[in-house]
């Protein structure tokens, strides 16, 4: 047993990474064990990620697995006798270079999936997609699972951008947040937009809002709405 798995921050985390892979189930952006949730564990270099290829009824805390901001396992900690998720290198390496960055999630939900495997970006045409994103959901670059080569495309393509989502082409969404919780509400929102601008450019041609308006939106949601500055999450 590792001293960090006595840690209560190390704890809560693994516990709402744990929870939050049921959000990813009861929302339908997962099957069978694809996609994942990390959080990074604050004031540490270290984050907890699920175990690769396991059932999502079979998460628990103890069996997440705590790994350095390298993306190795941290030895004789709970769960370090497994294998990480196979996303293990992209979450680390967005960890290292987005230092507010406190949530990562990655989901093969289905909308969101058609517009990648496009190569398009999903233009901002409703106002509950300029409050959250505040514009449209960019697409990053082709790369090949397994190691930092996502996590760049990631930083690469968010780095600047009000977005906490991208689309890498011909894979999928990835989502950021300033925790565990927020990186989730991200992937779950991108969904909604995915689906619902897809459906509505079959009806016919989207209507842009202005720019101003876009800004006006997302100040609006980022700065006032809500009961306090955790209410959007």
């Amino acid at each position: 047993m590792s001293a960090y798995d006595s840690d209560p921050a190390v704890q809560k985390v693994r516990e709402d990474v744990a929870r939050l892979h049921g959000e990813l189930t009861r929302y339908g952006l997962v099957i069978w064990t694809g996609g994942n949730v990390s959080g990074r564990v604050p004031g540490t270099d270290l984050f907890v990620i699920k175990p690769s290829g396991v059932s999502y009824d079979d998460l628990a805390p103890d069996n997440m697995i705590l790994c350095t901001l390298d993306g190795a396992v941290v030895p004789g900690s709970l769960g370090s006798e497994r294998s990480p998720s196979s996303d293990t290198a992209a979450h680390a390496y967005v960890y290292r270079n987005m230092p507010d960055v406190g949530g990562v999630v990655h989901t093969h939900s289905t909308y969101a999936v058609a517009w990648a495997a496009r190569g398009e970006e999903i233009p901002c045409v409703i106002t509950g997609m300029a409050d959250e994103f505040g514009g449209p959901i960019p697409i990053g670059p082709f790369a090949i699972i397994g190691d930092e080569s996502i996590g760049e495309g990631i930083v690469k393509t968010l780095t600047g951008h009000r977005s906490r989502a991208v689309l890498m082409q011909n894979h999928g969404p990835f989502t950021i947040g300033v925790d565990a919780k927020d990186a989730v509400k991200a992937a779950v929102m991108v969904e909604d937009v995915a689906r619902t601008v897809h459906i509505a450019r079959e009806a016919g041609p989207l209507i842009p809002i202005p720019q101003d308006k876009i800004d006006s939106l997302f100040n609006r949601y980022q700065n006032v709405y809500g009961q306090s500055s955790d209410a959007r999450r």
